[in-house]
């Protein structure tokens, strides 16, 4: 090796030896540096963490704002069909006074004078501005121009024939004994169909413009009392005040069963037929409790006949009419007038989470007492997320929500807690919360309740405590008050008969009197 060479392998030699001290000092201070690392680290990711739940609460923000836009445009086209409705309804009003006197014999008939053998028979109309060929609305809608008739017998075939009669009319008028007057901007009624828009503070009372030709009477299964006052209510009726008499198929089945009499008497044969009911039934009667009105409620999907209900079950809140003086009683009503109270119902949608926007809901459905929503089965709380008229209301955990309508106030709204008050009650069901209190709603509102996408189990909607629906994660239930109240009869008036139910069937504020054993005050 030349000296060069060596010079070159010892100037590299140094070099190497001078970068193995450089690491040697540095390996000296890396312990410090790695504890900076790792906190530099830790800093990186819990920032990016708080990124990321600021980005998904304004994912929230804007989820929340496309559903009120939504709701928004729901309210809009629930606004102009509700028009559409009042213009339909004005429409079939016009053509039914251009249509007053239509002959017939004895029985249903149609326009055309044709005899009708059942409720499922359909009427026509003649269109004066066209070619007289439209149908009537008998199917789809309320058809005013069915003509009922007084039964015929022998003996007065000719007067009957003389006489001719419409679905019975009447008059509501407000104020004590009906002084009051019309009001047409808060009940409106066609033919004796009503619908409400808000509720009136006054008594209301109602005057027949027309006598009541045929009664439905509706009654408490698998009780042999009811069964003996309704084969002798309807002997009454027909042979009394010739009234007409419809009745449940199984009802007619166990008259039939008793004598052969009772052949006159009218029922149905299907679903169809009982959405008929309302264009001929000019008053209601039931017998037994409160469960027999929620039914008669039940089988009117849009307006009402007057409702008499008659105590004969267990609970009587929205009973007063007691049986042994049914006479009395309908003689007095058949005559008029008499005072009724309009019992709200609330109309229900399901919306669920696949439907491609706001109006693809299921059936609606009608509700006179409450609709409860709870945790079923689920051994996890209910996490619902309720909205009134599109504003955030609260967030429900515990094992349910009650919705209640004013006569439901009485029932399972007033055992979990809540207040007999007029209005929409919001009542928790052992809410998480010990500040969780019912909350009193006024009846024109919209009230929303939604299963959130992190709830961990599903929810249970049931309707008067029946028809139970399964909410899943996403689904919503959309409550308001429905336009078609259910129009009851009272005894002596709404205040009065409310005091005594409340008496009567709740023992209300009933204890022993203080005794008295001292000297009184000077």
């Amino acid at each position: 090796m030349s000296h060069q060479e060596f010079d070159s392998e010892g100037t590299l030699n140094n070099s190497r030896s001078q970068l193995a001290s450089g690491l040697t000092e540095s390996l000296c201070t890396f312990d410090s540096e790695k504890v900076v690392q790792e906190y530099l680290q830790q800093s990186v990711v819990k920032g990016v963490d708080d990124h990321l739940v600021e980005f998904s609460e304004a994912l929230r923000t804007v989820a929340k704002a496309l559903r009120r836009v939504a709701e928004g445009k729901a309210s809009a086209k629930a606004e102009a069909a509700e028009w559409k409705r009042k213009y339909e309804l004005e429409r079939t009003r016009n053509l039914q006074q251009e249509h007053k006197r239509l002959p017939s014999p004895e029985g249903y008939y149609d326009c055309k004078g044709k005899k009708t053998e059942n409720l499922t028979d359909q009427c026509s109309l003649e269109s004066l501005a066209n070619d007289k060929s439209e149908k009537c609305c008998g199917r789809d809608g309320i058809c005013s121009h069915e003509v009922l008739r007084d039964g015929e017998t022998d003996s007065d075939s000719k007067m009957i024939h003389s006489r001719m009669r419409r679905k019975a009319s009447f008059r509501l008028s407000w104020g004590c004994n009906g002084s009051g007057q019309h009001k047409h901007d808060i009940v409106s009624f066609e033919r004796g169909n009503i619908t409400t828009a808000v509720r009136s503070s006054k008594q209301i009372s109602l005057r027949w413009e027309s006598q009541p030709q045929v009664v439905l009477i509706l009654t408490k299964p698998n009780s042999t009392t009811v069964r003996i006052l309704c084969a002798e209510m309807v002997r009454w009726l027909k042979d009394q005040k010739k009234i007409n008499i419809i009745v449940e198929p199984r009802v007619r089945s166990e008259l039939l069963t008793e004598s052969s009499y009772f052949n006159f008497v009218q029922t149905w044969e299907d679903d169809k037929e009982i959405l008929l009911l309302h264009t001929k039934i000019d008053l209601v009667v039931t017998l037994g409790g409160d469960g027999t009105v929620l039914w008669a409620a039940s089988m009117f999907k849009g307006p009402v006949p007057p409702v008499v209900p008659f105590s004969l079950g267990s609970l009587g809140f929205m009973t007063p009419f007691h049986s042994e003086n049914y006479r009395e009683y309908l003689d007095a009503i058949l005559r008029g007038p008499i005072s009724i109270t309009l019992r709200h119902r609330l109309q229900c949608f399901v919306i669920r989470d696949g439907a491609k926007d706001e109006l693809e809901t299921e059936e609606p459905i009608l509700v006179l007492n409450e609709v409860t929503i709870d945790r079923g089965i689920s051994s996890y709380l209910t996490n619902l997320e309720c909205y009134c008229d599109s504003s955030f209301v609260t967030c429900v955990q515990g094992d349910g929500l009650i919705i209640s309508t004013t006569s439901g106030s009485t029932a399972y709204s007033l055992a979990a807690g809540g207040s007999m008050v007029p209005g929409i009650l919001f009542t928790p069901i052992c809410p998480h919360s010990l500040s969780f209190r019912p909350l009193i709603l006024p009846e024109h509102v919209t009230l929303r309740v939604q299963v959130p996408f992190n709830s961990r189990g599903h929810a249970w909607a049931s309707f008067d405590g029946k028809d139970r629906k399964q909410l899943a994660a996403g689904d919503a239930l959309v409550c308001s008050m429905a336009p078609w109240p259910v129009p009851t009869a009272c005894q002596v008036d709404s205040t009065t008969d409310f005091l005594r139910s409340i008496h009567e069937g709740l023992h209300w504020n009933l204890r022993k009197p203080q005794l008295f054993d001292g000297p009184r005050e000077s």
